[in-house]
């Protein structure tokens, strides 16, 4: 078959501000497109985009799940043990994070983070207060609530996480082509990466946090004292930005469709569920790349060894072939099997800490507001692989 050929780039401000006429062009033009402006084979059809992610064998990681071929390019910084890396060496970090972040450790916070969702809604809202109020949702709730816990959880030191953000910008920057968004960053890069990896040694983290239990797995071998830093930084960098852009897309979400917020009213049980519909229909991870390991048939398509493939998950999250009703944010689905967070061994290994997050936020929020409206345009905030955003200002009538 022939393969399509289009000239477009994903990473420039209109497509960043409005992805999904590309993603319904380089649906319909095929199972796989080149792109001839990166010299990479783009996916967006769920079937393919599925299928390369749960691949390693194939479609390797460890040349880097951006742009940059890590086999002829050196990583700006040490590639992550997480996501940068396939089995053997990405396996006992893999494990050691899992039983960090595993049901029995987040039963432990379940808690403690919905007392601080409570604390927080009263403090957006008022406690004990009625009528209306006008905020910006992306830094009064989406930022404000995973800076509250996660770092806590992690066991950082109180000073210098407002850092946080900025690095985990700059790394999913980096993971697109050297454009204005990689270079308005640039200056800090030094500065923001010396701060977090010192974050990340075991002096500096609170016993009992998951930084702590990492260092503790390498004290018994699970992973050695060269890898431990390395993981812990893996919690940083994709820890925080991610959650806060989908409690956005959650929040943005209910703004604009009044009536699911009145079903999660009724059954907050569906905060979960809401959550992932959010990360579905707005894939606040929009792109990661994989790289073929051999000479490769996708889709009726050849991809040479060595070749960089890209895969839009936000386009598969909107694939009509999957998905009944794509566009639309619905709480009567089951959104289970969207690769917002990936798919596969490299799938988010923190994704339940971000559903704990929405769940203990949305269910505080349920309680007290009746209705939840925009009070102005939403601001995208442009990122070469998150689809994020800069304010959602909001009005809310408090029940």
């Amino acid at each position: 078959m022939t393969l399509p050929s289009i000239d477009a780039d994903p990473f420039s401000h209109d497509v960043l501000e409005d992805p999904l006429p590309l993603h319904a062009r380089l649906r319909d033009a095929g199972p796989v497109v080149y792109l001839t402006r990166y010299d990479v084979y783009a996916l967006a059809r769920y079937e393919h985009v599925h299928a390369v992610l749960t691949d390693w064998q194939n479609f390797q990681s460890a040349a880097g799940v951006g742009l940059s071929n890590f086999r002829y390019e050196k990583p700006w910084r040490p590639p992550s043990l997480l996501l940068e890396a396939d089995p053997p060496r990405h396996d006992a970090p893999r494990a050691v994070l899992t039983n960090v972040l595993g049901p029995r450790e987040l039963r432990k916070l379940r808690a403690a983070w919905f007392a601080d969702a409570e604390e927080l809604a009263d403090a957006v809202l008022g406690a004990g207060s009625s009528g209306e109020l006008e905020f910006d949702a992306v830094t009064e709730l989406a930022e404000a609530f995973p800076l509250r816990v996660f770092p806590d959880a992690v066991g950082l030191p109180p000073d210098g996480r407002e850092n946080l953000l900025p690095y985990g910008e700059h790394a999913f920057n980096a993971f697109g082509p050297v454009n204005d968004l990689v270079e308005k960053g640039l200056p800090r890069v030094a500065e923001l990466s010396a701060w977090v990896n010192s974050r990340c040694q075991r002096d500096m983290l609170a016993p009992g946090g998951f930084g702590a239990r990492i260092w503790a797995a390498a004290d018994r071998g699970d992973i050695t004292a060269e890898q431990a830093p390395l993981v812990v930084r893996s919690l940083l960098s994709a820890g925080v930005d991610t959650t806060v852009h989908g409690l956005a897309a959650v929040l943005y979400a209910f703004a604009t469709h009044p009536d699911q917020w009145r079903r999660l009213r009724r059954e907050p049980h569906l905060a979960r569920v809401a959550f992932d519909e959010a990360v579905r229909w707005q894939s606040p991870v929009q792109t990661f790349f994989r790289t073929a390991t051999r000479d490769v048939v996708v889709g009726g398509t050849l991809i040479p060894d060595g070749k960089k493939v890209v895969t839009f998950l936000g386009s598969a999250n909107r694939d009509p072939r999957r998905w009944a009703d794509p566009d639309a944010f619905d709480l009567s689905r089951d959104p289970s099997g969207h690769v917002g967070f990936g798919m596969g061994i490299h799938q988010c290994a923190g994704q339940h800490v971000a559903r704990l997050e929405a769940e203990a936020l949305l269910t505080a929020l349920a309680r007290r507001i009746e209705r939840i409206e925009l009070a102005g345009p939403a601001l995208r905030h442009h990122n070469n692989t998150l689809r994020a955003w800069r304010s959602i200002p909001v009005r809310v009538h408090l029940a």
